[in-house]
């Protein structure tokens, strides 16, 4: 059990108790980041064969008597400007990775960030209702003062728009919340639906 700060409406902030896991296994969070970033690259790098150059295929020069190596093809790998031998292709890096896995790695993250005492819990942004200055402010009271990168995860849209701007802030929907913006962060900052939603995905307290 992990202890968090939970910031409410009205009044003092106050603690709960967070039933993830005691080991934080790195490997594992290793392995859902390389998932995770595998699947967002494009694949688009492509090079050209030399079947796929523009280049004549005709035979530079007869087969014997100049002494010169053999050639049938301006378009050989060979020459500069000529097709490429084993370049990359379009392609898709994406790959499975197993479902505990995920489940485990997302756990695992939350609970890295409790126990470095870098994981809030607010009930309601009080005052914020879509503008940076106003998020700035709450930010500053309850010691975010922009030293610190934040992942910020909430279901309200105002909250998102007001700290979208600031270059310290990851703004994500509860649906959006993963390991790896989890960890690129020093600090993650949830409301009570992005929490619950977690909770559920990491495979805590109700089924993904």
């Amino acid at each position: 059990m992990y202890k968090v700060p939970v910031i409410p409406a009205k009044g003092k902030a106050t603690t709960r108790e967070l039933p993830l896991p005691e080991e934080v296994n790195p490997h594992v969070l290793y392995e859902v980041v390389r998932w995770q970033l595998a699947s967002r690259r494009r694949g688009t790098a492509s090079t050209k064969t030399r079947g796929e150059v523009n280049y004549s295929t005709r035979k530079l020069f007869p087969q014997k008597g100049l002494g010169r190596a053999r050639h049938g093809s301006r378009g050989a790998g060979i020459f500069v400007g000529g097709g490429v031998v084993f370049g990359p292709r379009p392609r898709d890096y994406g790959y499975t990775l197993p479902k505990k896995v995920r489940r485990a790695g997302l756990a695992m993250a939350l609970a890295d960030r409790a126990r470095d005492e870098k994981l809030l819990v607010v009930e309601a942004f009080a005052g914020v209702e879509g503008k940076t200055k106003q998020f700035v402010e709450w930010a500053q009271q309850h010691g975010l003062d922009g030293s610190e990168r934040v992942t910020l995860v909430t279901a309200d849209e105002n909250v998102r728009r007001a700290a979208r701007n600031l270059p310290w802030v990851v703004t994500l929907s509860p649906e959006g919340i993963n390991v790896y913006d989890i960890l690129r962060t020093d600090r993650l900052v949830l409301d009570e639906a992005a929490l619950a939603l977690a909770l559920e995905r990491a495979g805590i307290g109700g089924e993904a």
